[in-house]
């Protein structure tokens, strides 16, 4: 990769050049402080993670990859420092809340911790349902992966090795972006990357529902007055909109081109809906996957300390053994 520091220094100017930050709904009710509030009643002994501070790592932050109507989307993505020449495997990560709260900040201490371990990685905003209604976010989602493909010599990215990591909703919508890579299901009709594909290489799963349709999903709208998150994902609840919550639903798309898959999960069975049918269709195609329940965590395990360092090394583990056989970090 030739200048590439340059390329980077050039890069880190562009967000703060052309764009300043626009203004959306936001929902905050999701929060890593907020939920240590609640989980510490719990466990008293757990902490919220935070940011490294570190010289192994180059951080870009608030990559802009999308410039809509009123709004601007954007990532922050942690290069390695060492061997900078060389073009390393990348970790797109997607965060939880519900489809409708959260931010790309709860994931970059795992992306910085990763960045550390060799890899490229990127933590990924999208529109959410409190500023536009499905299908917005995996349209944002996609053209995400498309973006850092086009611009994969700029930020040392090997485009035969990706992987997509979501978190609760976002790990929905990472199954969702797996499943879909090679065909043109949620592709932005107005996508500015069309000459890349979404297709990846490998699927990371934290605790997400990969079936909509399933009771623990679709059977919680009971109360009009309370609905649930899918209802305000879908802008209708399953009874209403059935076939929204259908054709969002990643157990749809599994089958022959769906990568090698890593489950990591809570002991709380809700979030485990569809699991299993979807490893079915994985070991009908032979597809390596692996699953692994931290006991007695909550959802949210990943953003709290005792649980982020084990979750660290299942992650971390998967991903070298899947993208180091044959070309080494």
């Amino acid at each position: 990769m030739k200048n590439l520091t340059i390329a980077l220094l050039i890069t880190l100017l562009i967000p703060l050049a052309g764009y300043s930050q626009n203004e959306f709904a936001r929902d905050t009710s999701f929060s890593i402080q907020s939920t240590w509030q609640k989980f510490k009643k719990h466990y008293p002994n757990i902490t919220p993670i935070s940011e490294i501070q570190s010289n192994q790592f180059l951080s870009l932050r608030d990559q802009v990859y999308r410039v809509r109507e009123n709004r601007i989307l954007r990532m922050d993505i942690f290069i390695p420092n060492k061997k900078p020449d060389k073009k390393r495997p990348l970790i797109m990560m997607i965060h939880g809340g519900g489809w409708r709260s959260g931010d790309k900040s709860h994931l970059v201490p795992l992306a910085q911790k990763l960045a550390i371990d060799g890899y490229v990685t990127a933590s990924v905003e999208q529109r959410l349902s409190a500023e536009a209604l499905y299908p917005a976010a995996p349209y944002d989602l996609k053209e995400a992966i498309r973006f850092l493909k086009h611009n994969a010599d700029i930020y040392g990215i090997d485009t035969t090795r990706i992987a997509v990591l979501g978190a609760s909703s976002g790990a929905t919508m990472a199954s969702l972006m797996t499943t879909t890579g090679t065909i043109n299901k949620f592709d932005d009709p107005q996508s500015v990357y069309s000459n890349n594909t979404a297709k990846v290489q490998a699927l990371i799963n934290v605790d997400g529902v990969v079936d909509f349709t399933d009771p623990n999903e679709s059977a919680k709208d009971t109360n009009p007055e309370k609905p649930s998150a899918g209802a305000m994902f879908f802008g209708g609840t399953y009874n209403e909109v059935p076939e929204k919550w259908v054709e969002a639903s990643p157990i749809q798309y599994a089958g022959k081109d769906t990568p090698p898959t890593l489950y990591v999960n809570s002991s709380l069975p809700r979030f485990h809906a569809g699991r299993d049918d979807f490893f079915k269709v994985l070991d009908q195609y032979n597809t390596y996957h692996e699953q692994h329940t931290i006991e007695g965590s909550p959802h949210a395990f990943w953003l709290f300390h005792p649980w982020f360092d084990e979750t660290h090394v299942y992650i971390l583990n998967f991903l070298d053994h899947i993208f180091q056989s044959n070309n080494k970090l």
